[in-house]
This record gives structure tokens, C-alpha cells and sequence, in this order.
């Protein structure tokens, strides 16, 4: 399944995509795509529905982050190995684990607000793991099944306050819109293996990342099972697994966003993303 969250920014409404492309309305069947909702139960009773008895939803209708009310933006650093090269860093030898600000989820097609004072605004294509079940200690054999599904995230990144501002990478990770999730939440039954996907991400229409999740040094299972032990996972905690090389951060000499830059970016399977980065207007 295909779950989307349509409407305007807090009043999303839930929704599915049906066999022709349409968005069928859920919010007869269930409240959000988010918590319970996502469990093997909660996504039964969403697959078990007639999809044809529900109503369509406009076609121009803003498309929403595709989780609601997440608990825990959880982000992987250097999971690809060529991106550690370009980065000059080294191949970790287990996941570099940072927290994104659950206030810079924003829909897929939002504008990125450029923060005052940024300077070296980055780009980073990823795969989303979207927990459906309360994970604790969770065996590597076994993660598959604490997964709901996976989705396009956009790792925004502002590398001086990120690395030239002391402290942890958090603060250039977090801020307002750097966090764009979705289209769409894709069941993991329709994600045949997501150690197999094409991702990329192109500025301008330039493509800068190309590549595949199989480059990644640590896998969904694996990442699943490593954050378990050190946190709870609940239903509707997105994990984001990692960016491949060609970030502006990593080209000689490096490139960063502007204002009016046009952002496409997308994971094979799971939709495309297309934003423009504006000035802050606050």
C-alpha cells in the first residue's frame, strides 16, 4: 500500500493511493497515518477496506509528510561508504546515530526555508524506515518485522552549524523544513528488498547523487536492531538510513543551496520529492 497524508500543514487528512494513481480519502476508517495505525492490526484494517467505496480526494491538494505526529526523527551518519571517501571521514564501524527535530517535518513538495544566517546549505537523498511495531532489543533476524514501510526523506543540512559551531551535528540538522518526508508511507510488503533501490537527487536540474542502497555499510535490519538497544522504537519513529556521495559538502570546491534552487530528489519505489529553497522570512 501507498499511504499518503493530504491537506494543509496540521490539518492533513489520511489517505491511500488506489490502482489508477487517485488518493482515496481514509478519514472514514481511520483517524491519521501515524502510532497505532501503523502496526500489522492497524495496517490490516486499512488493506482489508474496498478502496473503490471511498471518496476521491482533489488531485491539487498539498501532499503532507507521510507520518503523522512522529515520536522519534532518528538519522544515520557516513552509511555509505563512498559518501565517507567524498566526506574524507572514516568507515564507521558501527552507526553514527544523530536526532533530527521532530519540527522540521514538513510535506515532500514544501519550500526549504534557507535559516538566517546559513551559508552552506547541503542536500541529502535518503531511504526512511518507518517503525510499525514497539521494538526492544530487537534481534537482526527478527527487525523486518518492527518495520511498517519506507519512504523518500530528505536530509536538509547546514553545514557551519553543523560542524563549525561546536557541539553535536544536531543543530544543523534540525532546523524548520529540514525534514521533508514522503509522498508516500510504502508498505514493506511492496518494497521486495530495500538493500536494492536506486536513489538520486538532482539541484537545478543537474543531478549531483545517483546511486543505490546497496552501497550502504549498515542495512535496515541491521539499523533497526542496533538502535533497539540503546532506545525503545515506537510506531511511527522514522529512522533515515543515510545519504550516498555527491552532497554539496563533498564537491571541490564545495556547492551549496541559494534561494530559488529547485530541489528533485527520490528512492526507487517510493516517489519523488521536488522543493525550492526560499529565504527566511521570520
Amino acid at each position: 500500500m501507498k499511504l499518503v497524508r493530504v491537506g494543509q500543514p496540521g490539518a492533513e487528512r489520511p489517505g491511500i493511493v488506489d490502482e489508477a494513481g487517485a488518493i482515496r480519502d481514509l478519514s472514514s476508517l481511520v483517524d491519521d497515518i501515524s502510532g497505532d495505525i501503523l502496526t500489522d492490526m492497524g495496517l490490516k484494517r486499512i488493506r482489508d477496506c474496498d478502496m473503490s467505496t471511498l471518496p476521491l480526494i482533489d488531485a491539487s491538494e498539498r501532499i503532507g509528510p507521510c507520518v503523522g505526529h512522529v515520536g522519534k526523527f532518528i538519522c544515520i551518519g557516513l552509511n555509505y561508504v563512498d559518501h565517507c571517501e567524498e566526506t574524507g571521514a572514516d568507515v564507521p564501524k558501527e552507526p553514527v546515530v544523530f536526532m533530527k527535530a521532530t519540527s522540521a517535518i514538513c510535506g515532500p513538495n514544501d519550500a526549504i526555508i534557507k535559516p538566517r544566517g546559513s551559508e552552506k546549505l547541503d542536500w541529502e537523498v535518503e531511504l526512511g524506515i518507518v517503525i510499525g511495531q514497539e521494538a526492544r532489543y530487537v534481534s537482526e533476524q527478527d527487525a523486518e518485522k518492527y518495520i511498517a514501510g519506507y519512504c523518500v526523506v530528505h536530509d536538509v543540512s547546514e553545514r557551519s552549524f553543523q560542524l563549525e559551531r561546536g557541539g553535536q551535528w544536531d543543530k544543523g540538522k534540525g532546523c524548520d523544513t529540514f525534514g521533508p518526508i514522503g509522498p508516500y508511507l510504502v508498505t514493506r510488503d511492496e518494497v521486495k528488498d530495500p538493500l536494492a533501490l536506486s536513489l538520486w537527487l538532482k539541484v537545478n536540474d543537474k543531478t549531483w547523487q545517483n546511486s543505490s542502497t546497496r552501497n550502504m555499510v549498515f542495512g535496515p535490519a541491521h539499523l533497526v536492531s542496533y538502535l533497539s538497544q540503546f532506545m525503545s522504537l515506537q510506531p511511527g519513529d522514522i529512522i533515515s538510513t543515510g545519504t550516498p556521495p555527491g552532497v554539496g559538502l563533498g564537491q571541490a570546491p564545495p556547492v551549496y543551496l541559494q534561494a530559488g534552487d529547485k530541489v528533485e530528489l527520490s528512492v526507487e519505489g517510493l516517489g519523488t520529492q521536488s522543493q525550492t529553497v526560499v529565504e527566511c522570512s521570520y
